[in-house]
């Protein structure tokens, strides 16, 4: 056939051709320039169109210059943009792959912004790892781009039968609305070559410096920006990092990058931001010693030594270390002074200036055991690195920068990420999300000295998660204690928009004792591959506990720290911190039910962040989410009585008693405010909260944080209840 259509093809030309009709029959979609061999090497020699994506190709021996590359690449996304897909997105200009195919037997190469193969390793174009679209979305792709490319003709072995009455686009709804059906069987999928028109202008906008992605759980945020890196990869050609705070993240990343944009293997570097700074440390042969151990070593004699003082105002060693850990060293302050001065943003609990005396003691005494046992934590590590970065920058600096989970990197990694990326357009990207911080703290982007004003992005539709699923993690109380935007309105979760219908949670509650069968049972009913699926718990002790259970059990996992994307037959199993950036099409979570009933602002603050922990848990998952309740409360506990509801049960009168005094109706027990507000509200989002906080940043006038608050802890008459998020119609639409 092949021959019979283009007679004067070349060897090369026609095994190609022939090659790729073969999987014609298969539903592989070919369109080949009706004039070949071609003189206009500006266009590609074929498009070939599958379920491993859009491929322009050039079938040559001569390999194109960077020039004629761009424009062969600006001549298919000039056709193929704006193609429809699933949900409203369309298909994304950075997905679309350039091959140039030569002779030989050499193996796939990687030449700037095309994939060299050649006639031996073409195979590699139908790999599949890299499967993410099924027969029916390519023959929309290929019958779109059909009616859009002149001067090329479809080759098939048999051409796909067309009912009558089916030309233009009425059925193309129908099939799109099927395939985001089967998109969301397996991890990115469709989203590696579909995109969002919103998104699909962030990867393609030209910023004037640093700019930021923020946006609820499941809104392609780390989609949007693997598909920014390959737009960067192809203006430029200078190295590009991925980084990120999460260990176990950059691998599975790289991972869907290699399938997203296999010929830029090499050019970006993905890795977690501790570990770029002890290679680029070594490297420069600076002396460094990161020991955990002997830090926690460290922090413990300190502790000893001041334990006596600080449990007066907070009893928790957890507490003391996490100021220390994220507050002092994590913002760099270096004086007592400084400490004093800086305001704790995430922190509930407040310290006058004697108290802030006795905290810097214990970081006083912690730096000197540290110094005693010739050790750096993670924190000095970061202020390392970035001296040594002020001192002998980079001889070949990084021509982008993308920070992904950027909420949860303590102010100093800011610092040295900002220095890393230098000042400059499309340099430095921030991808996160407040209400996703898993770790203690907070801070504003502008205390790094990193200013988005003009450059920040909201991502606002849900993508990831089916609606039974979605529904369930809105209940979650997750406060945003990272002002993402400095002022900006953002967007929680439970304000996203839900696009995929369907999804099923099941809950489970009971004590130790029966925690064994009915984990087992709960993986062994699955409703997809276990390989598929994690286990996510809060605590190590769980993690360990659950472990064991499976273990014993015969079922095989995988730490969430080892892994990196590949399907192995095993159920993935880790705590919420490692579980930050992924997402498994089912998910088992483990909740302990034990918690501290002081009621202190302290008490708030963790649950604050357990709250943040389990909305992360919960939008893990895609289609199915197992919520299991470790219970070991005694049945007398367990089934003790409400109180009346005039009664107080530290014999007070009820309306003196902060804990029990009830709220008026449509009023939550536990709801927010700010600290120059007058109004009590029941959403932390609140449209006039926001707005009230906007309009303060815009008016040069100090924007206070959203504090988390007790009802009963308010002074009667001291806050109104909001109009807007105080009323039992908002109550019962939030199903309170």
């Amino acid at each position: 056939m092949i021959e019979r259509t283009f007679p004067s093809l070349d060897s090369l030309q026609r095994n190609v051709l022939t090659a790729l009709l073969s999987r014609t029959d298969a539903g592989w979609r070919i369109l080949a320039k009706t004039a070949l061999p071609a003189e206009d090497s500006r266009s590609a020699d074929a498009f070939l169109i599958g379920y491993t994506g859009v491929f322009a190709l050039l079938i040559t021996d001569d390999g194109p210059d960077n020039e004629t590359a761009n424009q062969i690449l600006r001549h298919a996304k000039e056709r193929f943009a704006g193609i429809p897909g699933p949900q409203g997105r369309s298909l994304a200009e950075s997905a679309i792959h350039l091959a140039v195919i030569g002779r030989g037997a050499g193996s796939a190469r990687r030449d700037g912004v095309h994939w060299s193969l050649t006639e031996s390793s073409l195979d590699r174009i139908f790999r599949r790892d890299a499967l993410h679209l099924d027969k029916r979305l390519v023959a929309i792709i290929a019958e779109q781009a059909e009616r859009r490319l002149r001067g090329y003709r479809s080759l098939a072995l048999q051409q796909p039968d067309r009912s009558p009455g089916t030309e233009g686009l009425l059925d193309v709804t129908e099939l799109i609305e099927d395939q985001l059906g089967a998109a969301q069987q397996r991890p990115f999928d469709s989203w590696l070559t579909f995109l969002h028109p919103q998104q699909n202008a962030i990867v393609k906008r030209d910023y004037s410096g640093p700019a930021r992605i923020s946006g609820p759980a499941g809104t392609g945020k780390t989609v949007v920006a693997l598909h920014r890196l390959r737009h960067l990869a192809r203006l430029n050609t200078g190295p590009l990092l991925f980084t990120t705070y999460v260990h176990s993240l950059p691998s599975v990343i790289k991972t869907a990058f290699d399938r997203l944009a296999p010929e830029l293997n090499g050019r970006v570097e993905f890795t977690n931001l501790h570990a770029w700074v002890r290679r680029f440390l070594a490297e420069r042969d600076v002396p460094v010693r990161v020991d955990r151990s002997k830090i926690d070593t460290a922090f413990s004699f300190a502790w000893m030594a001041t334990r006596e003082k600080l449990q007066v105002i907070e009893p928790t060693f957890d507490y003391w270390r996490t100021e220390v850990d994220r507050v002092i060293k994590g913002r760099g302050i270096t004086t007592l002074g400084d400490y004093v001065a800086v305001p704790r943003r995430g922190r509930l609990l407040r310290l006058d200036a004697n108290q802030k005396a006795l905290v810097w003691d214990l970081y006083s005494r912690y730096q000197r055991e540290l110094a005693e046992r010739e050790v750096h934590d993670y924190n000095d590590l970061i202020e390392l690195g970035r001296a040594e970065l002020a001192e002998r920058p980079l001889q070949t600096p990084y021509a982008g920068v993308v920070v992904d989970e950027v909420q949860d990197i303590p102010l100093c990694g800011l610092r040295l990420l900002k220095d890393l990326a230098g000042d400059g357009p499309n340099r430095l990207l921030l991808v996160g999300d407040g209400q996703q911080q898993v770790y203690p703290g907070g801070w504003r982007l502008s205390d790094a000295g990193i200013p988005v004003q003009g450059r920040g992005e909201i991502l606002r539709v849900n993508y990831r998660n089916r609606a039974g699923v979605l529904g369930f993690a809105r209940r979650f109380d997750a406060t945003n204690r990272v002002d993402d935007l400095d002022g900006a309105d953002g967007v929680a979760l439970r304000a996203a928009e839900s696009a995929s219908e369907g999804g099923a949670t099941e809950t489970w509650r009971g004590t130790s004792g029966e925690l064994s069968d009915a984990l087992v049972e709960a993986v062994r009913k699955l409703p997809v591959r276990r390989d598929h699926s994690a286990l996510i718990v809060f605590h190590h002790k769980d993690l360990r506990r659950c472990a064991d259970i499976l273990r014993q059990a015969g079922i095989p996992t995988l730490a969430l720290e080892h892994y990196a994307g590949a399907a192995d037959g095993k159920l993935k199993i880790g705590t919420v911190q490692r579980a930050k950036g992924l997402d498994f099409e089912a998910v088992l979570v483990l909740e302990n039910a034990h918690e501290s009933v002081t009621g202190g602002q302290a008490e708030e603050e963790r649950r604050e962040l357990r709250g943040r922990q389990h909305l992360v848990a919960a939008t893990r998952a895609r289609d199915f989410l197992w919520w299991g309740v470790l219970d070991d409360s005694t049945p007398k506990q367990a089934e003790k009585p409400t109180e009346a509801e005039g009664d107080c049960i530290h014999d007070m009168p009820i309306s003196w008693c902060s804990l029990c005094r009830r709220p008026p109706p449509g009023v939550l027990s536990h709801g927010y405010r700010t600290s120059g507000g007058n109004a009590y509200h029941n959403d932390p989002d609140c449209t006039w909260l926001r707005k009230g906080q906007g309009r303060a940043h815009r008016q040069g006038k100090n924007v206070h944080d959203v504090t988390r608050l007790a009802w009963g802890s308010v002074t009667p008459g001291e806050l109104e209840p909001c109009e807007f998020c105080c009323s039992p119609e908002w109550m019962k639409r939030h199903g309170h």
